[in-house]
């Protein structure tokens, strides 16, 4: 299948037309999403339109291998995870996908990333072995070509005195962070950035207290200066991100896409403005599964845009009609 297409989406009926030739070609392609389409009823002949296509649970991708081919994997993503506890593996048989992803996207949400020098502040992902969002982030640094740019673990005196020079010399910077990080950057000191992006990623890691996103924000608008707090929502088992620019209102690129579930009936699509199980449909995941139900719990936008409210309690299990192969 021409992977060319699928960043040349302009408009809905592109997307959804794109989508279902995705849905065919992963149902023929791939073992594991064809039987779980089998065992549900839902083959090519049954399936019309975004709300037929069945979504495979996020879990699959702890212990199954996730491909529509025999071909060797050129990066292996994992999960984080609590100690004991399976992790998700995705297996990237073509990296190029995913570079082309990230970079087209960050290009269409911020502008060209040479004009920005990339601090990164991702200690839990540096600490850990096969982090997507570190491969990213490196990939963002270099494209950057700014001396400046670069991951910082635990240094943040360093860190906070390379950012007020950049920022008070008109440089324009993107700080992205894990969440507890951020946290521990303004904790004993206070910014006015005028010319930052701070950009959260999520993601307490065990490290501080869980806050709800409101909260979060609040403590880091007023501990960077900024009037909003960016974010990135993207996960080990996707290729492509959504952006935020504040409020945690999320925007897709034109080739990732977002329906809600049935919080009660895992195959049922909600309308607009329901809380329910966030579906995402990413189409430069080609080579693995472009239709994931994810664990996240979220409100989908009228224009496209949604919010992520929390996460199933019990996620692992919920919905655990989808779960039986």
């Amino acid at each position: 299948m021409n992977s060319e297409a699928i960043f040349g989406i302009s408009g809905k009926s592109d997307f959804e037309r794109l989508a279902l030739e995705v849905y065919r070609y992963q149902y023929r392609s791939s073992e594991v999403y064809g039987r779980f389409c089998k065992l549900l009823g839902r083959n090519p002949e049954k399936v019309h339109s975004l709300n037929e296509i069945p979504f495979l649970p996020i879990s699959f991708f702890k212990d199954q291998r996730v491909v529509t081919s025999d071909r060797e994997p050129q990066e292996i993503f994992t999960s984080s995870g609590t100690t004991g506890a399976a992790t998700s593996k995705h297996y990237v048989t073509d990296i190029a996908l995913y570079e082309k992803s990230f970079s087209e996207a960050f290009k269409r949400f911020y502008g060209d990333i040479a004009d920005y020098t990339v601090l990164a502040l991702l200690p839990s992902y540096l600490e850990r072995q096969g982090s997507s969002l570190i491969y990213m982030a490196e990939a963002l640094i270099r494209q950057s070509k700014k001396k400046d740019s670069g991951f910082y673990l635990h240094e943040l005196d360093t860190l906070a005195d390379k950012l007020v020079q950049l920022d008070r010399a008109g440089e324009r910077v993107l700080l992205i962070g894990v969440s507890f990080a951020l946290l521990d950057l303004v904790e004993n000191r206070h910014f006015d950035l005028q010319n930052t992006v701070v950009m959260e990623t999520g993601g307490m890691k065990g490290r501080r207290k869980e806050l709800v996103r409101e909260e979060l924000h609040r403590i880091l608008r007023e501990g960077f200066g900024t009037d909003s707090i960016h974010s990135e929502y993207g996960m080990t088992e996707l290729l492509s991100q959504a952006y935020s620019y504040g409020e945690g209102i999320f925007q897709c690129p034109p080739w990732m896409g977002v329906l809600t579930r049935d919080p009660e009936d895992a195959l049922s699509i909600q309308e607009y403005g329901k809380t329910g199980g966030i579906n995402i449909i990413d189409l430069a995941n080609l080579n693995s599964c472009s239709f994931i139900a994810t664990q996240d719990l979220g409100k989908l936008n009228a224009d496209g845009s949604f919010e992520v409210l929390g996460r199933f309690d019990h996620a692992d299990i919920r919905g655990c009609n989808l779960m039986v192969m």
